[in-house]
């Protein structure tokens, strides 16, 4: 690979670094929401809801971890 795609895949890399720096807070601050619930909506559907972005915030991280490796790797 030459060093023109490396520099571009390296701002790409940058680019998912802050879109995964974002994601992140958005996670904290719904895990957040739903950590502090009362105790009477703990197991209601709003509750359930929290719990299932908070789940999906998290995977999108991991996967976006994920992409940046694979495409660090594909620069080596």
């Amino acid at each position: 690979m030459n060093n023109t795609r490396r520099t571009e895949l390296r701002k790409l890399i940058d680019q998912l670094e802050e879109i995964k720096d974002a994601l992140e807070t958005l996670k904290d601050e719904e895990e957040e929401y739903r950590d502090n619930m009362p105790e009477n909506l703990q197991n209601s559907e709003r509750y359930e809801k929290a719990d299932e972005a908070v789940s999906n915030l998290e995977y999108a991280v991991d996967s976006l971890d994920e992409a940046m490796s694979n495409i660090e790797e594909s620069m080596n």
